[in-house]
């Protein structure tokens, strides 16, 4: 028999160690055939060039495409995405393109999928990203066909933008596969090879918020002062490549050669996951100090808009929300670290990579029909 095809979009480190759990289910599959499109901040060097961690990782079929240049603007960026991924999906005719969350990778693949009448699979829809993620997201929710999501909190948001039950499929998050697997490297292991030297550390991840960048500067420069006044040891990543970023790496000259922060432009999602599990808290405004610092059970500082609305701080208790005023960050830093949680998983169990592998090979999706109709949320 021969075997379909499946074609995955990558474009950040991130989103790719959040879907590998189901690259490699479909990669063992006797029905589906793994393709995969590189593009993004993985193909950028300020970033660490992380296209070669996907060919590390020993998948087949990758097809790596340049998208953007440093400070390339974001809709030039999702312009030239859908111009490259058109050509690779006219020459390679899959029968099914899979995207992830709310980056402008995504939703390029969600256009050029609807537009070629190929049905697109949309994993983690009906969340909220704030920022111009925010819109990002639900806009792929529309361009797409069948929606894998986390939860029946997401599964009802998919709903109300006039999504078919039948095609909403509750898989839970993939990124808690990895995070649940005994597949992770040991914490030495993770601090041999960044040459972390640090008993104790914190985790500083802070990205741009791009409807909120007029106030960038400020925001960051109290990030940046409460940071070095708090006095402790910091592994400090560097902010995806939204609008803003280079204000941020402009501030964190401040950061370099300090002896208590080790910063680096991304690290492998498996030796994150490592070095978030035995940290002390995660601060900044990354959608990790929501999703996995709540499963680890690690004290989470939420700062700024970011995230909003994106937790229910009665299910997780382990987060704590603050303004980007340098002394509200200090006194929370204390505060977080006075405190213990225990681990809570809200966006799933571990096994969505089965779920969704499963509803693959019942071929359940070719239920599915490629004509949409917007279906009517009785609010009574």
């Amino acid at each position: 028999m021969k075997k379909r095809k499946m074609l995955f979009l990558t474009g950040t480190r991130a989103d790719y160690g959040k879907i590998k759990s189901l690259m490699k289910k479909v990669e063992k599959s006797q029905k589906w055939e793994l393709h995969i499109f590189v593009t993004g901040m993985h193909m950028l060097r300020k970033h660490g060039l992380t296209w070669k961690e996907v060919e590390k990782d020993g998948f087949q079929n990758i097809y790596k495409f340049v998208n953007q240049q440093e400070n390339s603007r974001m809709d030039v960026a999702l312009g030239n995405t859908i111009l490259g991924f058109s050509e690779y999906v006219h020459q390679l005719k899959p029968d099914l393109i899979v995207v992830y969350a709310d980056r402008l990778e995504a939703l390029a693949g969600a256009i050029v999928g609807a537009f070629h009448n190929i049905k697109v699979a949309h994993i983690e829809g009906g969340e909220v990203s704030g920022s111009i993620d925010e819109s990002i997201r639900h806009a792929i929710t529309k361009f797409s066909h069948i929606h894998f999501v986390s939860n029946e909190e997401a599964k009802k948001r998919v709903q109300q933008l006039g999504e078919s039950e039948d095609s909403i499929f509750v898989i839970g998050s993939p990124d808690v596969d990895i995070m649940l697997s005994d597949e992770l490297p040991s914490i030495d292991t993770v601090k041999n090879k960044y040459k972390i030297n640090f008993n104790e550390y914190a985790i500083l991840i802070y990205h741009p918020v791009t409807t909120e960048i007029e106030m960038l500067q400020n925001h960051i420069t109290a990030v940046v002062d409460a940071i070095l006044e708090s006095n402790d040891n910091y592994v400090v990543i560097y902010p995806n490549n939204d609008e803003g970023k280079s204000i941020i790496l402009k501030e964190y000259q401040r950061l370099e050669n300090h002896p208590k922060i080790k910063m680096f432009p991304s690290i492998r999602f498996e030796d994150f996951l490592t070095l978030l599990k035995e940290s002390r808290f995660i601060i900044g405004n990354s959608s990790a100090g929501i999703r996995e610092a709540s499963v680890y059970g690690i004290p989470a500082i939420d700062i700024g808009t970011r995230q909003k609305n994106r937790y229910n701080s009665n299910i997780l208790k382990n987060i704590f929300h603050v303004n980007e005023k340098k002394e509200e960050i200090l006194h929370v830093i204390q505060l977080a670290q006075k405190n213990k949680f225990e681990p809570t998983s809200y966006f799933g169990d571990g096994k969505s990579d089965e779920r969704f592998i499963e509803i693959m090979e019942k071929e359940l999706i070719d239920q599915i029909r490629i004509q949409k109709y917007f279906v009517d949320v009785d609010f009574r």
